[in-house]
């Protein structure tokens, strides 16, 4: 099962953003951030997390503590 984004927290300028993704067995984030001329769209500025946290609040609250600007 490929994991499933169940939370998508943006900046305010909406180039940068944190996914919660479920996996199969737990939950995770990663953060991407998008350039208005490239094409392609979102992209990962790292491989995230895994399947880590029981929970998606629990993600969040991991992701919030680790990004600097959410």
């Amino acid at each position: 099962m490929k994991p499933v984004v169940v939370a998508s927290l943006n900046d305010a300028d909406e180039m940068r953003c944190v996914d919660v993704l479920r996996h199969a067995d737990g939950y995770g984030w990663v953060e991407c951030r998008r350039d208005p001329e490239d094409p392609h769209g979102w992209r990962r500025l790292g491989p995230g997390t895994g399947p880590t946290y029981d929970s998606a609040t629990s993600a969040e609250a991991a992701a919030r503590a680790s990004v600097g600007w959410l």
